[in-house]
């Protein structure tokens, strides 16, 4: 998940050779809470505490602490934190294909999601090692870690597929795969223009839908209304840039698309808790976001 969270990032993960990255999330991180995003690489969170209420495309699932979470590339998704400390791996599963490998056909049926792991599976004691292997290393990186990280993905989708904790993938045009590619289009305007203004018909004409029908199709898919969700895509992004440039607070409320400091401050206070001066202030580290 990139520096912004709300579409489809591209960002580029660890090194070409070895292009995964880990993530750990706090409560003082700048995007704990995860916005509406997706990005073609294949994601795994771990929760360590805590619980994370996720939705994957357009299901609901509440993971807890031990919890594993398996989201193949392309799937829109968001979490919101309850009192949760969690981590992710982010990776391009082309990682673990070798030429002539006997392991490629399975990742190639992960890749066009013909072979779709249970979102949240069971916990099991060779999988629960897996994971400790996969994010120590990646924390840690001692001599070899490449190595490590490499067999642990190995194990855990090894695990994964011999238990047969696998589900149905989302089939290309089902009625809900037409629903969270409408969704993405909205979300894609919104990253793109969030600095400017929006209007209700601009969002709504992105989804091919009058603006009444898509509030209530927003409202369902997202449990916000349009510009609730715009307003919260905007302080996220005044977040990262209170922390990593030397704008003024007012300077960054008018970068971010607002046009009235007050309600910028009222927003943003709504959202994170603390106004904007506060959360300076605050002992945040300051990392990437996945």
């Amino acid at each position: 998940m990139v520096q912004f969270l709300q579409y489809n990032e591209q960002k580029r993960r660890g090194t070409p050779d070895f292009p995964i990255s880990v993530y750990h999330l706090t409560a003082q991180h700048p995007q704990y809470v995860m916005a509406f995003h997706w990005h073609m690489e294949y994601e795994i969170i771990r929760i360590l505490s805590g619980e994370l209420h996720l939705t994957l495309d357009n299901r609901e699932m509440t993971a807890s602490t031990g919890d594993l979470i398996f989201i193949p590339g392309g799937t829109l998704h968001a979490g919101e934190p309850d009192n949760c400390v969690y981590e992710c791996v982010v990776f391009d599963l082309k990682m673990l294909m070798r030429r002539d490998d006997a392991c490629n056909v399975y990742i190639e049926q992960l890749l066009d999601r013909h072979l779709v792991l249970q979102s949240i599976p069971p916990h099991h004691p060779a999988m629960n090692g897996a994971a400790e292997t996969l994010f120590s290393a990646m924390n840690s990186r001692p001599s070899g870690w490449q190595l490590l990280v490499r067999g642990a993905l190995y194990q855990l989708f090894g695990q994964a597929i011999c238990l047969g904790l696998v589900e149905e993938g989302m089939l290309q045009g089902g009625k809900n795969y037409k629903k969270v590619t409408q969704l993405k289009k909205v979300l894609t305007l919104i990253e793109e223009n969030y600095a400017s203004p929006l209007t209700l018909s601009e969002l709504s004409r992105a989804a091919g839908m009058s603006p009444k029908y898509f509030c209530r199709f927003f409202q369902e898919m997202t449990h916000q209304t349009p510009i609730e969700y715009l307003n919260a895509c905007r302080i996220e992004h005044a977040c990262c840039q209170l922390l990593t440039t030397d704008q003024s607070v007012t300077e960054v409320a008018f970068a971010c698309g607002f046009n009235d400091l007050s309600y910028f401050i009222k927003t943003f206070k709504k959202r994170k808790g603390i106004t904007p001066k506060k959360y300076l202030q605050t002992p945040a580290a300051h990392p990437s976001s996945p």
